[in-house]
């Protein structure tokens, strides 16, 4: 970091606990992950400072007092913390607000990143002498950018870490595959798998998505029992206990086989996710791949008689959008969404690659080219979204290419989505964690074990 910013200093505030419903009643603990990368501390209460003239850091904290002490046990103080990173100073919490007002007196320029909780706006707000609105402003785009160039190349020490986590989504998604039938609960299925990830991590690393209701995108309610004749969409993973994420997506039949018809869009979605897989490899632009995946799709879909005419024609002009409205994928690491919190832009796009504003398109959080060490989703999908698809018939919208009528064969389908975690790797790509079925009989195979 220091050798991408020669002036001045960077803030990197830690998270604080957040109260659930009354001040001492908080969340789990979720560490903000720029401190928890450069810093390496899991706890709250604390700030680092990197200044890259002196080439000196800082840590400000405040030590526990006996009234702490007695509900959670004997405490490291700031120097103990500091010593476990090599910072070479530390100082009191109160000191943060002196210390960046004498550097900002001295014209010296004072980098942090943006602000994602209120609370962190807040302190940056009173440290900085500038407004909330003024805290989002001025966030450092030099900082943003340098970061990112950083943490989108993973390391060895992180690619261990996150095998652990696909490791640990494996267990999830099979629990499921093992467990779902006819009369079974949506709410005992995401619980038992969150159970999963608690018990060998830290915790989910997004709510889960469990539903039969696989047309809506981000369905996080789990009201359902389920019902033979249905799909079931888990979205889920886990962060492990160094924090690092998976995010996988599978979708199985409750009866335990698909249907001919289910099995018809399960494969083209399959065909999507595999040609992604074997086509993906440094130098490779990752919107050439959801290319690639709607292009697939669209054939798939042509052969149900949903879409027709040229299948070019139909993906240069948004037809298949109706369809899979959103983007292939996204980077993955200490996030879930790694690094967007900066903004999507910063980390899935660049100088030569610029965000698409057509419907569909526009949704792809990751385009730009991939290079060796980047770890992205894999995620196409095909869903049969009444609301829209009632919208776009009343509009004439692609009548061209969208066989409408046929379409609303598929009105009570739900959707399909097939999602695996890829390491980019020198000539081609990998998955991480260990392979989850996905094939038709892979599945079902499970579904009867």
């Amino acid at each position: 970091l220091k050798a991408l910013l020669k002036n001045g200093i960077a803030i990197f505030p830690s998270n604080a606990y957040v109260p659930y419903n009354y001040p001492h009643n908080v969340y789990a603990f979720r560490q903000d992950s720029s401190f928890l990368y450069f810093f390496g501390i899991d706890e709250p209460g604390l700030t680092g400072v990197i200044d890259f003239e002196s080439d000196t850091d800082y840590l400000f904290g405040t030590n526990r007092e006996i009234g702490d002490i007695i509900w959670m046990g004997k405490q490291p103080s700031v120097r103990d913390f500091a010593d476990s990173c090599g910072v070479e100073k530390d100082k009191n919490a109160a000191d943060i607000k002196p210390f960046l007002a004498k550097a900002k007196n001295q014209g010296r320029k004072i980098h942090y990143l943006p602000a994602y909780r209120a609370k962190t706006s807040e302190e940056l707000s009173a440290w900085l002498n500038i407004s909330v609105q003024e805290v989002k402003k001025q966030a450092s785009e030099a900082l943003i950018k340098a970061v990112v160039s950083i943490c989108e190349i993973k390391t060895d020490e992180e690619i261990v870490q996150m095998e652990n986590a696909g490791d640990i989504a494996y267990d999830m998604h099979t629990a499921v595959m093992k467990m779902a039938k006819a009369g079974v609960s949506e709410q005992a299925l995401a619980g038992m798998i969150e159970g999963i990830a608690i018990s060998q991590g830290k915790a989910v690393s997004f709510p889960v998505i469990l539903s039969q209701d696989g047309h809506i995108l981000h369905n996080n309610k789990h009201d359902k029992i389920l019902k033979d004749g249905r799909l079931l969409i888990t979205d889920a993973g886990d962060e492990n206990n160094m924090n690092y994420a998976s995010d996988i997506t599978r979708v199985i039949p409750v009866s335990g086989k698909y249907t001919d018809k289910q099995k018809h869009i399960y494969e083209t979605v399959l065909s999507a996710n595999t040609a992604v897989y074997e086509n993906s490899k440094p130098g490779v632009l990752y919107k050439d791949m959801h290319i690639l995946a709607v292009t697939k799709i669209t054939e798939g879909l042509k052969d149900a008689g949903i879409l027709k005419g040229n299948t070019q024609d139909i993906v240069a002009n948004g037809a298949h959008a109706l369809f899979m409205p959103h983007g292939l994928g996204h980077a993955i690491g200490l996030d879930v969404h790694d690094m967007e919190g900066f903004g999507e832009d910063f980390v899935g796009y660049d100088d030569n690659v610029k965000r698409s504003e057509q419907f569909g398109f526009a949704f792809l959080r990751m385009g730009k080219a991939l290079k060796k060490g980047f770890a992205v989703t894999n995620e196409p999908g095909i869903y049969f979204i009444p609301e829209l698809i009632n919208i776009w018939k009343s509009e004439n919208k692609f009548t061209e290419f969208i066989n409408y009528n046929k379409a609303e064969q598929y009105l009570d389908f739900g959707g399909i989505r097939i999602e695996d975690d890829m390491l980019i790797t020198e000539n081609g790509c990998r998955l991480i964690g260990k392979p989850i079925p996905k094939t038709v009989d892979d599945v079902e195979a499970m579904m009867q074990n």
